[in-house]
């Protein structure tokens, strides 16, 4: 079984200098995939040198790209993703593909809390973990995590479904568990990275709070838009009760939350079927 490890790379030459080395000697006959998202730095030479096959995106196009080009690219049966800046143990792939033998389609490390993060990142993944695990009705305890095998048959049936941008770690395991996969957690510690982040605070602010949506809407958006539903009927209902009792009238803005309502639950009876033919034709493909 052919094993094909894909770094997203961009401006990580000081980290795959040591990187790549530890992934060819721990893992020979693994393929070791560099993705090259438009680095300004000498990362492509850095990773040639060292033995790995180097794809060159001409400019920068996003992680969830990246992933997609290395997946494409990839000729194993397993795929294996981990970050290029060295928060990730290469030792640890040994105990990803383990787990995956007994069963799993996708096996993701986790980080805990000995993990390299700030307080803000720590507490916004615990967040969408919590989230996730209750639109899924499955326990996610790390939603976030570039690091995860994955067979490769599987993952490639999702490319489509796949952004460009940070998020497909929530994306591909909310599909997973969505085609009713076998996605299972082990515990890992990420190392503080080599180089400076890519993350920007305010910029991927809002794109974390996106994430919670994408959640729902990919997974069951009935579950996302039916408590909202209700929640504008309850407004309405207390509404109406109070301008009823007080005034002995149905005011016009009962009417509109109502009709909110109304309108919030259709759209998510509306998503739930588009959600239903999207992995429908997954299966039938």
């Amino acid at each position: 079984m052919l094993i094909s490890i894909i770094l997203p790379c961009l401006n990580e030459a000081r980290s795959l200098e040591t990187l790549i080395p530890r992934l060819i000697k721990l893992y020979p006959d693994a393929e070791v995939i560099i993705v090259n998202d438009g680095s300004s730095d000498d990362s492509a030479e850095v990773a040639e040198l060292a033995g790995a096959k180097v794809i060159t995106h001409p400019y920068t196009k996003g992680n969830g790209a990246t992933i997609k080009t290395g997946a494409r690219e990839a000729s194993g049966d397993v795929l294996v993703f981990m970050d290029a800046d060295g928060q990730h143990d290469p030792k640890d792939i040994e105990r990803l593909l383990t787990k995956l033998e007994v069963g799993n389609d996708m096996v993701v490390g986790a980080r805990g809390s000995k993990s390299q993060a700030s307080f803000g990142r720590w507490f916004a993944n615990s967040f969408y973990n919590w989230l996730a695990s209750w639109i899924a009705g499955h326990k996610i305890t790390d939603l976030t995590s570039g690091f995860r095998a994955v067979k490769a048959k599987k993952f490639k049936e999702f490319l489509y479904l796949l952004p460009n941008g940070f998020s497909y770690p929530t994306t591909i395991t909310m599909a997973f568990f969505r085609s009713g996969y076998n996605v299972s957690y082990i515990p890992i510690i990420a190392h503080k990275r080599i180089g400076t982040s890519h993350i920007k605070l305010l910029k991927d602010g809002i794109r974390f709070l996106l994430i919670i949506f994408k959640i729902g809407t990919l997974y069951s958006p009935l579950k996302l838009f039916g408590p909202l539903s209700f929640i504008f009927f309850g407004l309405g209902l207390s509404y109406y009760s109070y301008t009823f009792i007080t005034d002995g009238r149905f005011t016009n803005m009962g009417v509109l939350l109502f009709i909110t309502s109304v309108l919030i639950f259709l759209i998510g009876l509306l998503s739930e079927q588009v959600t239903q033919l999207l992995y429908s034709n997954s299966d039938r493909d």
